[in-house]
């Protein structure tokens, strides 16, 4: 027989050839409506995900081995122990390479059952001791297996393997039920001889737990204490196994107590959170298992560690399910088992308790209340290693920095991060949750490249199934550093990868901030074509969100604030974050980001005209960015700073100072809000230095934008400069018109193409008030001049909108707040505040008054 392999494909290539695949519809490469992941904004045809990463990696690019492992139903989870769980569809897939087995004599069919219950590789001694042939006939069934390119020498003395770990799956599948059980235990006693590593005898024991007894049970255990890091759903298997298998007299009710605990643990760790907490709380119910007495050879003081780990493990659980209030209080009665004050030794158990009570105070936002508790902790001694106490000490620095103590923060980051730099990879990859927590810590002090990292570093050990939870929380964190970085590509990639994840976990408020992301992401990639959409999506997202649940929900409500500034809502950010922020002075905000956050609110406020509240917002944020002393914090402040400035007339300070805040970005290394601030500056560089200066200015955005795929910066600056020339051309009939406004519109011809400049929250830096929002509180000069004509222009204009636009503009013209349109609609408040948003840029108003008066009365029915 000839076999003949196509050459590798492309990932993207991979993605697109499965997708046909597994649906019909359009052909590989076009993207329809169903495609779409919000089913409204455009999905590029490019299939490149993380499930066809990985399965292109598994099949190294080949045709053939890629219908094989989707055939199996490959699970990234399982490989390379499993091709999938579908052995006979596989079979079935597999026929042609079955063939070619057929075409082996009979001694190499043996050995190629052998090789197969082997695994990844082996020698041919072994595979004569499994096959029960002699010496000599193991020899040429090898040979013979490597000539048809069944097996290939590995490189590695006289070793051999698979041409492809599928196909030895295929070989597996394909044994006669009888012989595995024999198989298996001679491979099993063949790996324990020459002391193979654990995980590789489990990998026999998994054939035998039924019938093997305690012994094999303990194979299990052991195998899955060492794969739990790299592979949890493989843990998790094997431990089942254990527990199912046939009771035995020298297991001990704490050894089983111990390894259900460490299946908890793997399912948590392989997303299986539901499972998780069920069998947590079970084991909760049933209290600890007894005390092992003298003469068994156990510690009595083992018992209440198990207690303590069980309380532990089922507050972990209930964290990121997002029921926070579940785990504060599981977590609470556990710490209620330790003495206090805290015994200078803490037991292993007992610091897994402190630190998931933490986790639980620092992500419902109550960090202050675990402060104390976190030090005392660190002060002790702890038996549960180095990494343990590195654990505690991330923790204390995150809860400084969150709560905006950076004079203490930065110092305790500083030697978190040295001790966590200090453990091995595999040390740090059982713990990656660590390395998110330092990560964030690290992006709050501004400390990207360190914070870029910690963060990879964390990703890399959690990767294919491992810690889903943990992997979406790292993404988030890398998409905020890309997004600032201008990477916008990778951000998108990132946010929507975090998104799958924290669905497959069932983690509501972690799908929430990711969307956020996605949305704010899209905005400032995609323009303002789609910035409704975008916008709509973080309201969507935040709709789901429950106000006041601390860290998730909070990044969120930041992100739509900014999402609804660059589309020109600055009422709906006004609203959002007051709603979100705990009210006036944004309580419940992180304060390590509040100066950017009172800076756009500032911005939104200028929007509505009241110039006196937003100096005063300003003053708030210049006082907490002081107490701060972040660069970026100021530049963000600076910025909104310079609008007020801008709008004020003043514009010799507005330059200065939005030259200040572009001076900050470009030395923070954040090239989009470097280029949006040029942009933003561009006005006021015309009316100080004169139109040359400007449209320099607008180039130095451009180039900045460019490479970044920033096309809303890009369209803002053509809109900007497309306006400078306008105006020079028909200088004489823009006086006349401006002849005809009213004294508090003259603003000299530059508020009609000022860019607003908002400020940078923590969970997406960078946003900006539109144009049409940023000049006053009435319609721009542009608009009143088509109100002029009255009733029958009026009607002209609700031609533009949309028939719900039409509806809740005229109810917001007639003097009605969201909440009550919302209520007469039958309609959500940000759902309304999204229609209103699109209306108000449709229009190219910013308030009601103004909305009121370019609509004229309204016409129903």
């Amino acid at each position: 027989m000839v076999r003949v392999q196509a050459g590798p494909l492309s990932v993207a290539a991979v993605g697109a050839l499965v997708d046909a695949w597994h649906r019909p519809g359009p052909a590989p490469g076009v993207v329809d409506d169903r495609e779409a992941a919000t089913g409204t904004l455009p999905v590029r045809p490019d299939r490149t995900t993380p499930s066809s990463t990985a399965l292109h990696a598994a099949a190294q690019g080949l045709p053939g081995y890629l219908r094989l492992l989707v055939a199996a139903g490959f699970d990234p989870e399982t490989w390379p122990d499993r091709a999938g769980e579908d052995e006979p569809r596989l079979l079935r897939e597999a026929a042609p390479l079955l063939a070619e087995f057929g075409e082996l004599s009979a001694p190499a069919r043996s050995a190629l059952q052998a090789a197969a219950v082997l695994g990844a590789t082996f020698d041919a001694a072994e595979v004569a001791r499994v096959a029960e042939l002699g010496t000599e006939a193991a020899l040429d069934a090898c040979a013979e297996l490597v000539r048809a390119d069944v097996l290939r020498p590995t490189g590695r003395g006289q070793r051999l393997a698979f041409r492809h770990t599928v196909v030895g799956h295929v070989a597996h599948a394909a044994c006669e039920l009888p012989f595995l059980p024999a198989a298996h235990r001679r491979a099993l006693r063949i790996a324990a001889d020459r002391g193979a590593p654990a995980p590789e005898r489990a990998r026999h024991a998994e054939h035998l737990a039924h019938t093997g007894g305690v012994a094999v049970a303990r194979v299990l255990a052991e195998g899955a204490a060492q794969t739990v890091t790299r592979a949890p759903a493989t843990a998790a298997r094997w431990l089942r196994l254990a527990l199912d298998a046939r009771p035995a007299r020298g297991l001990r009710s704490e050894e089983r107590a111990r390894w259900e605990l460490a299946y908890c643990k793997a399912l948590i760790a392989s997303g299986r959170l539901r499972e998780a907490r069920a069998l947590a709380h079970d084991l909760l119910s049933r209290g600890a298992p007894p005390a092992p007495g003298p003469g068994d050879g156990g510690d009595p003081g083992q018992v209440s560690g198990l207690l303590l780990q069980a309380y532990a493990v089922c507050a972990d659980a209930e964290r990121l399910l997002c029921r926070y209030e579940e785990a504060e209080a599981l977590a609470r009665t556990g710490m209620g088992l330790l003495p206090r004050p805290l015994p200078a030794v803490l037991s292993a158990e007992a610091t897994e308790l402190i630190y998931a009570y933490g986790l639980v105070h620092v992500l419902r936002g109550t960090h202050h209340r675990i402060r104390a508790l976190l030090g005392e902790a660190a002060r002790a001694r702890t038996e549960a290693g180095l990494s343990a106490a590195a654990a505690l000490s991330v923790l204390i620095a995150f809860c400084d920095t969150f709560s905006g103590d950076i004079a203490r923060a930065a110092p305790e980051v500083a030697r978190s991060a040295a001790l966590v730099d200090a453990l091995p990879d595999g040390v740090a990859g059982r713990t990656p949750d660590v390395l998110a927590l330092l990560g964030c810590a690290e992006l709050y002090l501004e400390r990207f490249p360190d914070a870029r990292r910690h963060l990879q570093r964390g990703l890399d050990a959690a990767t294919g199934g491992a810690q889903k939870h943990i992997r979406a929380h790292l993404l988030l964190g890398l998409t905020m550093i890309d997004q600032w970085a201008g990477r916008l590509d990778d951000a998108e990639r990132r946010a929507t990868e975090a998104g799958e994840l924290a669905r497959a976990v069932d983690a509501p408020d972690v799908v929430t901030l990711a969307t956020a992301m996605r949305a704010m992401t899209l905005v400032w990639s995609r323009g303002r074509r789609h910035t409704d959409e975008a916008v709509a999506l973080a309201a969507r997202a935040v709709d789901t969100a429950v106000l006041g649940r601390g860290w998730w929900a909070s990044s969120a409500i930041s992100l739509l604030a900014h999402a609804q500034v660059l589309g020109g809502d600055g009422e709906g950010c006004l609203r959002t974050l007051l709603d979100g922020g705990g009210g006036d002075g944004l309580p419940d905000v992180q304060p390590a980001f509040r100066p950017s956050l009172l800076a756009l609110m500032a911005v939104a406020t200028v929007s509505r005209g009241d110039i006196a509240e937003a100096e005063r917002l300003l003053a708030d944020a210049e006082a907490d960015a002081d107490r701060l002393g972040l660069a970026l914090q100021w530049a963000c402040v600076h910025r909104a700073s310079a609008q007020v400035r801008a709008v004020r007339g003043d514009h010799v300070a507005a330059l200065e100072l939005f030259e200040r805040a572009a001076q900050g970005f470009r030395g923070g290394g954040l090239p989009v809000q470097h280029a949006w601030t040029l942009v933003a500056m561009a006005p006021e560089t015309l009316a100080v230095s004169g139109r040359a200066a400007a449209l320099d200015v607008l180039a130095r955005a451009e180039r900045l934008a460019r490479p970044c795929g920033a096309a809303l910066v890009a369209e803002e600056a053509a809109r900007v400069r497309d306006r400078m020339e306008a105006d020079r051309r028909t200088e004489v009939d823009d006086r006349v018109a401006e002849d005809d406004l009213p004294d508090t519109d003259h603003r000299a011809g530059v508020d009609d193409y000022r860019v607003g400049v908002d400020s940078l929250p923590g969970a997406g830096l960078g946003s900006g008030l539109g144009p049409a929002a940023a000049g006053h509180s009435s319609a721009s000069p542009r608009v009143v001049h088509l109100t002029s004509s009255a009733g029958a222009r009026a009607v002209d204009l609700r031609s533009v909108l949309s028939e719900r636009e039409r509806e809740i503009a005229d109810l917001a013209a007639e003097g009605l707040r969201s909440r009550q349109i919302a209520e007469r609609l039958f309609l959500s408040h940000r759902t309304v505040d999204s229609h209103l948003g699109s209306a108000y840029r449709k229009l190219g108003v910013t308030s009601r008054t103004a909305l009121a008066r370019v609509l004229g009365p309204a016409t129903r029915g």
